[in-house]
């Protein structure tokens, strides 16, 4: 029988929250080889602090450029990851080649698919939820879920556990698009995620027992898009 497909979108804050936490993607490696045998794996990777160092760095050039690195960010995080996983082969970077891959090992890596204006990590990942048809599309980031308000300015803050796709592309919207944002999930994924109606979670990637506990349909913290 096919195994059912799990698309992660794989936050940089984690990978690189400041400087690469090796700690944290030993125990992810560990984690996906302890459900690959229930299911296909797929990995987007983001850029994290690599990428906005670098986008910062290029402040009198344009977007295009800021994007282009950024992608490059999301590849060489990529490049990281799959070498945990010993998987050799280039960092896929169309949706053939992950699915070429995919079908070959049961999981896949990738970064940036190719380059696209305004395209992002998180993007790409919704995409290819489409494409696989995944069971389920997983936003991995440092945060519990969508708050009410910022976390990071306000302590009176709640937990939205469910949101409709309208109402989560509004609050995204709100935000000013500019290479290397960092935001839960992005205006592009938002997108896509409504206009294709994926189902969506955004869970914190650090708290591992509870992303167990969602794959296993039990109690968790997050919050679901749908």
């Amino acid at each position: 029988m096919k195994k059912p497909i799990i698309v992660f979108s794989l936050g940089g804050s984690l990978i690189v929250p400041d400087k690469v936490d090796y700690n944290y993607i030993e125990k992810f490696k560990r984690f996906v080889l302890k459900i690959i045998k229930y299911y296909n794996i797929v990995i987007v990777t983001g850029g994290g602090k690599t990428a906005r160092d670098y986008i910062k760095a290029l402040h009198y050039e344009s977007d295009d450029m800021k994007s282009l690195v950024g992608i490059m960010a999301t590849k060489l995080n990529a490049r990281l990851v799959s070498g945990l996983f010993n998987l050799n082969e280039d960092i896929p970077d169309n949706f053939i080649d992950v699915k070429r891959e995919l079908n070959k090992e049961g999981i896949v890596v990738c970064g940036g698919l190719g380059f696209q204006a305004n395209m992002t990590s998180d993007g790409n990942a919704a995409e290819l939820a489409k494409y696989f048809k995944a069971k389920m599309f997983i936003n991995l980031t440092n945060v519990n879920g969508l708050f009410d308000k910022d976390p990071k300015k306000f302590k009176d803050v709640k937990l939205i556990n469910k949101i409709s796709y309208d109402k989560f592309l509004k609050i995204a919207n709100k935000i000013k698009y500019e290479p290397g944002q960092h935001f839960v999930l992005d205006q592009t994924a938002a997108k896509l995620i409504k206009k294709y109606k994926i189902k969506t979670y955004i869970i914190n990637g650090k708290n591992l027992n509870n992303l167990y506990n969602l794959l296993k349909n039990k109690k968790y913290v997050g919050t679901l898009i749908s």
